[in-house]
């Protein structure tokens, strides 16, 4: 305990902060994190079911915010946009099954990714075209999403928790937990995990490839509205959330790209990583460097990943590769 208080706690008493700046620091990171965490929940359901890295799931992400908010601007309910959207996303599933996957069952990964790719365009084009370039203003309080803050008292000082924030925590919990149950112990979630080892054998089996991906998408959408609902209660529904969602790269790299546990632990690290580094090693590179500081953020996830990949290239949680020649 004394070495993790020389670490962590003891340079903020250092900048003559008091130590619960230490716990909202890390409390404002494990949210972030969590929300990470989310995008990259889903860019693991598709790996595990195609192998193949979805580069389309960041605009995914703002497709369903944007679809919400503009069903609601059209004067739709708030649930029922829900519903609608829910509906949109089942048939974006089925589109993406019917016109881009099964022509391509069997090619090669990077033909599958750069299909990814193209998508990914497709939907900022069709987002653009349908809602318009503006940020919007997600209708939280219409879906009774919590607001206000709730006070803690915690190591002699005053720590703020955002209703919001706890509520994202929760229905990330809730996520993981049900996708983990759905893969282990279902029929399907079997089928999935066999699709991902081979394509060829789950067809030989009988496994029928266009039912599990319109599934693993529609799931993968559903995340994909979740983390867009909660990171637009945090700000502006806007097409630079997808510039976030690659965050999910390096908690893929952390975590593992086969692991529901770990998308959820690599985006953790990272969350709190950026927060405390922001904190504790900006200072120190203003004053060695005599940089401007600030931006830290933006950069210390990927070089978190980069010494990942040096040392422990299939993540936390993913599973290593033995090759046999």
């Amino acid at each position: 305990m004394d070495i993790l208080f020389q670490i962590f706690i003891k340079p903020f008493v250092d900048m003559g902060t008091a130590p619960d700046l230490f716990v909202q620091t890390i409390w404002e990171g494990f949210v972030t994190g969590v929300l990470y965490s989310l995008i990259a929940l889903g860019f693991v359901l598709i790996f595990k079911a195609s192998g193949v890295f979805n580069f389309a799931q960041g605009i995914m992400v703002v497709f369903s915010a944007l679809t919400l908010v503009g069903l609601h601007e059209h004067g739709v309910p708030a649930f029922v946009a829900l519903g609608l959207t829910i509906v949109i996303m089942y048939g974006l599933a089925f589109g993406v099954e019917r016109l881009v996957l099964r022509p391509l069952v069997n090619q090669p990964d990077i033909i599958l990714f750069m299909a990814t790719f193209g998508l990914t365009y497709f939907l900022i084009g069709l987002g653009e075209f349908m809602f318009g370039g503006e940020p919007k203003t997600m209708i939280a309080d219409q879906l009774y999403l919590p607001k206000g803050a709730i006070d803690l008292k915690i190591l002699g000082g005053l720590v703020s928790l955002q209703k919001l924030d706890i509520a994202a925590a929760v229905i990330a919990l809730i996520m993981v937990t049900g996708l983990g149950i759905f893969f282990q112990k279902t029929r399907i979630g079997r089928a999935l995990r066999a699709v991902a080892d081979s394509h060829r054998a789950a067809l030989s089996v009988g496994i029928s490839l266009e039912q599990i991906w319109v599934i693993v998408w529609f799931a993968a959408g559903i995340v994909a509205l979740a983390t867009g609902i909660m990171w637009g209660a945090r700000s502006d529904v806007s097409f630079a959330l997808q510039i976030i969602a690659l965050k999910a790269l390096p908690v893929l790299i952390l975590g593992g790209f086969t692991s529901i546990p770990g998308a959820i632990v690599g985006g953790l690290i990272v969350g709190a990583g950026e927060k405390l580094a922001e904190v504790l090693l900006a200072p120190v590179l203003i004053r060695t460097f005599d940089l401007a500081g600030g931006g830290i953020e933006n950069w210390f996830a990927y070089v978190l990943a980069l010494v990942f990949l040096l040392f422990r290239p299939q993540g936390l949680f993913g599973e290593r590769i033995i090759e046999r020649v």
